[in-house]
């Protein structure tokens, strides 16, 4: 019998579960993620497997950083003990066991794809607006790998500075070593940014969109700008690629009425003519890095 098993590694923790071929998750269990070094790591990850019962006839992984398409090698700061490493070949040889390893972003578009909001549909681009913004391709029903693993990161690149300049908004340097990127001003800490430039005032996320159902001005200025700095960019994608559907995650994306005002700037503001909901939640959010990531690794023999 096959038994597809699933992990979605972050900085604080590493989460196991079986996933069935319609996105059913059982049997999920957690351990920290060790930062200690690769032993430790491949230990855990092993730990998790052999408390199954050492059921799993393959693996997928999604994990918070970027496997190399050319090369396999990892590099994730969140996680820096498997930086360096090829994380499928070397934990297949551990565990003796077929395995595959996505990006976390784009596991998400996968796991959407398939059993969420994009389900049956040619292409899907799963957007992610929380601790930051990202990104994952899907067409015809499989992850698009892009050069040296980056597919989606429509977060990064200097693509917002000037319009944050014009707005008075400090333009800032992103992690990636960029100046002007859209994470920096379209993500949850990016909303705070934007909210203290314009009106003075430090609120956190929650409290910003929260003041803006209840027709704060200040609220509303800052929401209006937020949305307006991803509107561009995202359309820009949508343009390019041509999406059936976007499908969102991340912390945000539980705004329906911000989603709602995206999707509108979005529609506003591309070439195709998009009569239905364009940009829509995320049916498999708390799950979408395990169904993702077992659905990749469907495309393993079984």
């Amino acid at each position: 019998m096959t038994v597809t098993a699933a992990f979605d590694i972050g900085g604080s923790k590493i989460e196991y579960a079986r996933v069935g071929r319609d996105g059913t998750v059982s049997h999920r269990a957690t351990l920290p993620t060790p930062h200690t070094g690769w032993t430790d790591f491949r230990d855990a990850v092993a730990a998790l497997v052999a408390a199954d019962g050492s059921q799993a006839t393959r693996i997928g992984i999604s994990i918070a950083g970027t496997t190399d398409s050319a090369t396999g090698i990892a590099a994730a700061a969140n996680v820096p003990a498997v930086n360096g490493h090829h994380l499928e070949n070397e934990l297949s040889t551990a565990l003796g066991i077929p395995v595959r390893v996505g990006n976390d972003a784009d596991c998400f578009a996968l796991a959407e794809a398939t059993v969420g909001a994009g389900r049956g549909m040619p292409i899907v681009f799963g957007a992610i607006l929380g601790t930051g913004v990202g990104g994952g391709l899907v067409i015809g029903g499989r992850m698009v790998r892009g050069a040296h693993g980056v597919t989606g990161e429509w977060g990064h690149g200097p693509i917002v500075a000037e319009a944050v300049a014009a707005r008075g908004i400090p333009v800032i340097r992103c992690g990636c070593g960029q100046t002007g990127c859209l994470d920096s001003y379209g993500s949850a800490r990016g909303m705070e940014r934007i909210h203290v430039a314009l009106s003075g005032e430090t609120r956190t996320s929650h409290a910003i969109t929260e003041a803006w159902h209840a027709g704060d001005a200040a609220a509303t200025r800052t929401i209006e700008t937020f949305v307006e700095l991803i509107a561009g960019p995202l359309s820009v994608i949508v343009n390019t690629i041509g999406p059936s559907v976007i499908p969102v995650g991340g912390g945000l994306s539980s705004d329906a009425a911000l989603l709602s005002l995206i999707d509108s700037a979005v529609r506003d503001r591309v070439l195709g003519r998009y009569t239905e909901t364009l940009v829509v939640p995320g049916r498999t959010r708390g799950a979408s890095g395990l169904i993702g990531a077992a659905m990749l690794a469907e495309e393993l023999p079984a």
